[in-house]
């Protein structure tokens, strides 16, 4: 980012990273690039898939998240994140803090990785240890929508795009509804580790190599939910997922709605959706089921659009 400067040899050796650890690619990038878009995001794409028209569903399975780097960066900046006004603002102008906050004023806290136990864990500078299990997956995952207008990487939308679903790791299986032909399939947004929320801006940014396999399912072919064919929806060897966006001119927009609310219900609308249709359950046993037994997590609040998604559990049901 432009706060962090146009050198990743010369951010990442403050931290003493050495520049053989520094990617190639990294410096390539930053070096020729200009953020012309409205998004941020690096992004791979668009890869078009044989035989995907719109109306299909185009099918990701994630076979492989390798880090390419011991290291990644979590980031606040001014106008973002969960608390907006408040942060990085209170953090300037605190001498013990500076170390944390980059040339712009923003905070840019350098995470190294290390391996202990057969787990690889972020460790995160201060004089509090602390550190956390890494958790890989890919921010963005999605297909082109069917306009001719620049499309924004940060808000994600009906064709997926930046969901940052932390449980989207290895062996989960993303379902789009493909809009233009070849459907054009498009990652990035790299993530070691995210809570629910990305309440600050940004999740554990760092350069990993995915693999995907990628399979269209047409409409009546099995393979894919009925409702993939309409939104969203994941899955991986534990649960459903069904996913729910905020969006103001969907079924549940208008009134005092705020963007979580709109979130939540379509994620519960898109939950009975598929418990009913899919799978037969009647409509009050349903709501009752995700009442009791359902988590609805909160993907992210930090994209303008909100996401919640809902874990329904395989093994109750069956």
């Amino acid at each position: 980012m432009e706060d962090q400067g146009q050198d990743p040899r010369e951010f990442f050796g403050s931290y003493d990273v050495a520049e053989s650890r520094v990617l190639r690619d990294a410096v390539a990038i930053a070096a020729r690039s200009v953020h012309k878009g409205p998004g941020p995001h690096v992004v791979t794409g668009p890869i078009a898939v044989r035989g995907a028209e719109p109306g299909d569903v185009l099918k990701i399975e994630v076979l492989d998240l390798r880090l390419r780097v011991p290291y990644g960066v979590v980031s606040n900046r001014e106008g973002k994140g969960a608390l907006p006004g408040v942060y990085p603002e209170q953090f300037r102008g605190v001498p013990e803090l500076a170390p944390y906050l980059n040339q712009g004023g923003n905070v840019s806290v350098f995470t190294r990785v290390q391996k202990a136990r057969g787990r690889y864990r972020g460790v995160m500078p201060g004089d509090v240890p602390t550190s956390f299990d890494l958790k890989p997956f890919m921010g963005l995952m999605g297909v082109a929508r069917d306009t001719s207008a620049m499309v924004d990487s940060v808000p994600p939308t009906d064709a997926g795009g930046n969901l940052d679903i932390n449980d989207l790791g290895i062996g989960s299986t993303l379902y789009l509804p493909v809009q233009v032909p070849g459907a054009m399939f498009f990652s990035g947004d790299p993530h070691m580790a995210q809570g629910d929320g990305e309440v600050a801006l940004t999740a554990m940014e760092g350069s990993l190599r995915p693999t995907f396999r990628l399979t269209v399912i047409k409409r009546g072919e099995k393979g894919a939910p009925r409702i993939a064919f309409d939104h969203p929806f994941a899955e991986t060897p534990d649960f459903w997922i069904p996913v729910g966006l905020s969006d103001p001119d969907g079924p549940e927009g208008g009134g005092n709605a705020t963007s979580l609310d709109l979130a939540m219900k379509a994620a519960v609308r898109h939950a009975m959706a598929f418990l009913t249709e899919e799978l037969g359950m009647a409509g009050p046993v349903a709501y009752a089921y995700l009442s009791a037994a359902t988590d609805f997590e909160v993907s992210q609040v930090v994209d303008r659009t909100t996401g919640i998604h809902a874990l329904i559990r395989k093994g109750d049901i069956g």
